[in-house]
């Protein structure tokens, strides 16, 4: 039971990286390696502006500005500086090692005995592990909800059209540049956020916690499409929360069959293979039953 209370609840925590990722990789139509700095980022400035006795609220929200930041960083490399986009998240990335490095001040900060979220006066009374569905839910609702009413807007739906077709939106008067920057800066905002709180709620920050995220954060959009199929742009941000609570339930599924907990990375990254071959194969199956089908008509 806790186990499964536990597996909602990061769930729901890193179904804002899956959120935040889905604005670039569906959306715009990039994949953004800045995450995985990012995601540190948030835990780095999180955790060390606790540490300095920074209310754990205004810690989050300045690693929410901190990954804002990266993204911006990103986004003008790739549309001043003309860097190709993966490239440009790798730079980014990679420099933001140091710089998580120089905030913390060490390789790993713990948060004992330090005030975050997840300790708030209305959760102590909770059961174990409850405090993390309530504060994931919370977010997860207030972001959903938040993005929903911007991709509604003028603005986002500039935004859209900018990924879909940017030859269209610039004769519509849209810069594709200003919504790449646009997008990178809410997505690594939320994905900020996302290493805010999972440091909060595990306690610490470490250096080398985005290694792999990028994945987690994919895994989430790709399951939440294959097992709900079409859907609108609104619900399918809701679907990405929801396929990151059930890639959750999947990995505890495998630890459960006996794997290591030193192999997660790798079942992750099978994991996601097999999640993205799935609609292709059933596409491809698709088709040979019709040919199959029309071959046996006209026979």
């Amino acid at each position: 039971m806790s186990l499964g209370v536990s597996a909602i609840g990061q769930g729901l925590l890193y179904g804002l990286l899956g959120v935040g990722l889905f604005l670039t990789f569906r959306i715009l139509d990039f994949p953004d390696m800045t995450v995985e700095g990012t995601f540190p980022l948030g835990a780095a400035v999180a955790v060390s502006a606790i540490s300095h006795g920074l209310s754990p609220l205004m810690a989050t929200l300045l690693a929410m500005l901190a990954g804002m930041a990266a993204g911006a960083l990103t986004g003008f490399l790739t549309t001043t500086g003309k860097v190709p986009i993966l490239l440009a998240g790798i730079l980014v990335m990679t420099g933001l090692y140091s710089v998580n490095l120089r905030i913390m001040g060490a390789a790993n900060v713990s948060l004992l005995n330090k005030a975050n979220l997840f300790n708030a006066p209305f959760l102590k009374n909770l059961p174990p592990y409850f405090d993390s569905v309530v504060v994931g839910l919370i977010v997860a609702v207030i972001v959903v909800a938040l993005l929903i009413l911007f991709l509604n807007t003028q603005i986002g739906q500039g935004f859209i059209a900018s990924g879909d077709n940017p030859t269209m939106a610039r004769s519509l008067g849209i810069n594709p540049a200003h919504q790449q920057i646009l997008g990178l800066v809410v997505g690594n905002g939320l994905v900020g956020i996302a290493g805010a709180l999972i440091a909060q709620n595990n306690g610490y920050a470490d250096v080398n916690m985005g290694i792999g995220v990028i994945v987690i954060g994919l895994a989430a959009i790709i399951i939440g499409e294959v097992l709900f199929g079409e859907l609108t742009l609104s619900q399918r941000l809701v679907a990405t929360v929801l396929g990151s609570i059930l890639y959750r339930f999947v990995l505890l599924l495998v630890l459960a069959l006996g794997f290591s907990a030193n192999d997660l990375q790798l079942l992750s990254a099978i994991i996601l293979a097999i999640a993205i071959m799935v609609p292709t194969m059933e596409h491809k199956l698709r088709i040979r039953r019709v040919l199959r089908n029309g071959v046996q008509h006209n026979d």
